[in-house]
């Protein structure tokens, strides 16, 4: 089976060099005694569909989650010959143990990073090292040489009075170093278009890859969209109506609503498509068939 070579890659120089692009998001599996090679064979199968990189979550467990990153992502890179994203939260962690973090995926020669504060555990008292994502990409921008990426969310975060708030926020982490941005999954293409008119008013100017996940079955529909708290359009909510019961018409209309979804942000010209996958290398796999034709169009 053949792969990319593996070579160093900051994931920013994609955005001058393509006119849109593509990654997929996976992470450290659950099942199977929580092995990361666990999910070696669905990494196998998505680097087949040659993604310009794929980002590797940072679950709840300390540093027992960071290792998993740091594993898969040492797998993709040096194995696979994908450039991976590794995903790095703040908010339960210590000065000590990002930095221990930071220095295993050096280790491993991951080289690419998206700084996240991550979800506060209820009764919880974090420690202050970086009480906001914008703190910690300072630390990591200090720390090596790592490109940072940052997330941010197209209706606002929960915690903020205000979508403008919130856009006050993002320009702090450009500031911070920060070399693109990645939304929160969401099935209202208008919403991201207001998002980014206001961004672009704020004066980012940073890339903005759209976060896209393909919701394909009913207990994605009672967790995931539940937990993301984005806005459900009248076209989505009548496809779950249509298909409830149904399961294998619910992953067809879930997988067509994705793929028409992001064709659209493609044509309006979006700098990048993030997919949600859901460890599920055929729902990105047929997502990729329909998006594909756009994606290997030259530049304009």
């Amino acid at each position: 089976m053949y792969f990319k070579e593996v070579r160093e890659m900051k994931l920013g120089q994609l955005f001058s060099q393509k006119a849109c692009v593509f990654s997929i998001e996976v992470f450290p599996p659950k099942k199977n005694g929580g092995d990361p090679a666990a999910l070696y064979p669905a990494l196998e199968e998505m680097a087949r569909l040659s993604p310009d990189y794929i980002s590797v979550t940072y679950g709840a467990g300390g540093g027992a989650a960071g290792a998993s990153t740091a594993q898969i992502a040492s797998h993709l890179k040096n194995e696979l010959g994908i450039e991976p994203l590794a995903h790095l939260t703040c908010i339960n962690s210590g000065r000590r143990e990002v930095a221990q973090a930071l220095s295993n995926l050096a280790a491993e020669g991951v080289e690419n990073v998206l700084a996240l504060r991550g979800d506060r555990v209820p009764g919880a008292q974090p420690p202050d090292a970086y009480p906001h994502a914008s703190d910690l990409v300072r630390a990591i921008r200090a720390s090596g040489d790592f490109y940072v990426a940052g997330a941010c969310y197209p209706e606002g975060h929960a915690e903020c009075a205000s979508l403008a708030e919130d856009v006050e926020h993002l320009k702090e982490k450009a500031d911070a170093g920060v070399g693109h941005l990645m939304t929160q999954l969401f099935f209202d293409n208008a919403r991201f278009y207001r998002f980014m008119n206001l961004l672009r008013k704020k004066g980012v100017a940073l890339p903005v890859q759209a976060g896209v996940m393909p919701v394909v079955s009913a207990r994605q529909i009672e967790r995931t969209v539940a937990l993301s708290s984005a806005s459900l359009p009248p076209e989505f909510t009548k496809m779950i109506s249509r298909w409830d019961g149904d399961e294998a018409s619910m992953f067809d209309a879930g997988v067509d609503y994705a793929v028409r979804q992001l064709r659209d942000l493609i044509e309006g010209g979006v700098d990048g498509v993030h997919l949600y996958a859901m460890n599920r290398p055929q729902v990105a796999r047929l997502v990729w068939e329909g998006i594909r034709d756009l994606l290997e169009a030259p530049p304009c």
